[in-house]
């Protein structure tokens, strides 16, 4: 059996807040494969983005600490690595492109110098090597005349065009995985598409893995081929995405589903009824009990509130974390 690129095993993150220890990761397990793309959904506050920066070993410290568990990466556990050996697979091996990319670029430095930058530190380029192929790579990414606007600053660039330099800074040194978080979020719809078409052409020519984080599940539709779903710090699906889409099992994936427009909508002309999940996702700083999602739940029972479900297999890898898999006839029929 092939070792995946990365490995999650049992990772709990938590950081100290006036108001206690706040658990923001709990117990996640998930593995990425080789070339594959993996989808991580869920609302926000739900630890998609603390996962990703504990690969990087980017949680800020204090307040946050990786409480235990274990991230290999090529089979090397990256908790423990020297902050050397860490900033050298940063950018190289590994690469991020966050949320939001006017908080991430340097507002000083010109967006050439930024793209090159990667290539001078980790493949040891000199400067003018480095820039020349910066500038290809805005090319590539279609930044507009790109050798002419090397120079520009980010705020001379509109949020598409800074995104698009996220990616090259991203790309450049041909990393094996990526790890996109939100990378479409602030983009309107035309944006996004042109955005996303990019990523998958530029993984297909390089074959390398995609972590592709978001609250979107059009996206992951689009993109992945395993989705897995966070709730409240905890995976609570995971599944390829044919088998998510055509038969959740979690009732927080069904909710997330209820709650997505039909793009299709009905045969008769009209669209199908949005629905909400009711609720609020609980205060990572309060101890619970049973299950995370008891509290928002319609099949909840007292099993639920009472002990923690772990992460049940289902059929063909699909999993989930719910008392309803050991309890089927527990499942109310119309919710």
């Amino acid at each position: 059996m092939n070792t995946p690129l990365l490995g999650i095993e049992e990772l709990s993150v938590g950081f100290d807040t006036p108001e206690g220890k706040a658990r923001a990761v709990d117990r996640v397990s998930f593995a990425l494969e080789r070339g594959e793309t993996l989808g991580v959904v869920g609302e926000s506050g739900c630890g998609k983005s603390v996962t990703a920066l504990s690969i990087l070993g980017l949680v800020p410290s204090p307040p946050g600490v990786i409480e235990s568990g274990a991230i290999r990466f090529e089979n090397s556990d990256l908790i423990g690595s020297p902050p050397e050996a860490l900033r050298r697979i940063r950018g190289r091996d590994i690469a991020m492109i966050f949320q939001e990319p006017m908080t991430s670029l340097n507002p000083v430095l010109p967006i050439g110098r930024q793209v090159a930058e990667p290539l001078m530190v980790h493949r040891g380029l000199n400067r003018k090597e480095a820039l020349d192929q910066a500038a290809q790579w805005l090319e590539r990414v279609k930044i507009p005349d790109a050798r002419r606007r090397m120079g520009d600053y980010p705020h001379h660039l509109s949020g598409g065009m800074r995104q698009r330099v996220m990616i090259a800074m991203a790309m450049v040194c041909r990393p094996k995985l990526l790890i996109a978080d939100e990378p479409t979020t602030a983009l309107d719809v035309t944006i996004q598409a042109q955005i996303l078409a990019l990523m998958v052409g530029l993984k297909q020519e390089m074959g390398m893995s995609l972590l592709l984080i978001t609250h979107n599940l059009g996206v992951v539709a689009q993109m992945a081929a395993r989705v897995v779903v966070m709730y409240a710090g905890q995976v609570v699906e995971e599944a390829v995405v044919s088998e998510l889409f055509g038969r959740p099992f979690h009732p927080y994936t069904r909710g997330l589903l209820r709650s997505m427009p039909d793009p299709a909508g009905r045969p008769d002309g009209g669209s199908r009824r949005l629905s909400e999940i009711p609720g609020i996702v609980p205060a990572i700083t309060e101890a619970i009990v049973g299950c995370k999602f008891a509290g928002r739940c319609p099949h909840a029972f007292g099993r639920c509130r009472e002990q923690a479900p772990g992460l049940f297999d289902i059929a063909g890898g699909q999993r989930a974390r719910c008392w309803l898999s050991r309890f089927p006839e527990r499942r109310r029929t119309d919710a």
